[in-house]
């Protein structure tokens, strides 16, 4: 298994929810990104939502 691992939160999903998915597989979260996802609308870029992923580090027992 990787050290660590990047989870991205899902459409629909809340963040508690990716939490508990990482826990699940043994990660804890050390760090969050943001970005935006942009889109093309009447000619120009505009920011359609932005896209959160967690870098998990793998939990030492």
């Amino acid at each position: 298994m990787p050290k660590k691992k990047k989870f991205k939160v899902e459409d629909g999903e809340s963040l508690e929810a990716c939490l508990a998915r990482m826990r699940e597989e043994g990660y804890q979260p050390v760090r969050r990104m943001e970005r935006p996802v942009f889109i093309e609308k009447g000619g120009r870029h505009v920011v359609d939502h932005q896209e959160i992923v967690f870098e998990g580090k793998k939990v030492e027992e």
